[in-house]
């Protein structure tokens, strides 16, 4: 995998400008683990996240963890997306992500990223969740608002998902009536 979590807490302790997020992280929440997988912020929070299929990059297929990427994407407070049915099938979802900049807004497909965009996104997504999880630890206001923030975009999520779900169920029985009943209709 091209995103590689441990090297990525090992750039950000030797860069002076990120070290203090590790600092903090580790004074104020937990010792960062080698797996992703057992921090806080993934447990209580990134993993709540149910997956979906969507497309990639063909040449990059293999490269990344689409599924965690899905998940930080999907759990960020910093930008937004879209999943878009462009046909009939449960593996044409595009998936859009915008983020703005000031006055602008700026979308991309994430099947149309390069491997460095995409292993950025990796970098900037885990990074707020780690701040996020840092914020939550300073104040018992700070820890409400973004409890009250997680608590939306998950159930945000749940709704999404289950749409996709039941237009995979719907796309699947419309196959299976052509399939027995051919061109009749």
């Amino acid at each position: 995998m091209l995103f590689d979590y441990n090297e990525f807490i090992s750039d950000l302790r030797n860069n002076d400008e990120k070290k203090q997020i590790v600092d903090k992280y580790e004074k104020n929440v937990e010792p960062i683990q080698l797996d992703y997988k057992k921090q806080v912020w993934f447990v209580d929070y990134v993993d709540k996240f149910s997956s979906v299929i969507y497309k990639t990059p063909e040449d990059l297929i293999n490269d990344f963890d689409w599924d965690f990427l899905l998940k930080l994407i999907v759990s960020s407070f910093s930008s937004n997306y879209e999943l878009v049915n462009s046909s009939n099938s449960e593996e044409a979802y595009t998936l859009f992500i915008s983020v703005k900049s000031g006055e602008q807004s700026i979308v991309k497909k994430i099947d149309k990223l390069w491997s460095y965009q995409i292993q950025r996104l990796f970098e900037i997504y885990v990074e707020e969740q780690m701040n996020l999880q840092i914020l939550s630890t300073e104040s018992e206001q700070e820890l409400n608002a973004i409890t009250q923030e997680r608590k939306l975009k998950i159930k945000l999520w749940e709704s999404r998902s289950e749409k996709i779900i039941q237009e995979n169920i719907l796309n699947k029985t419309d196959e299976s009536i052509k399939n027995i009943l051919g061109d009749v209709f």
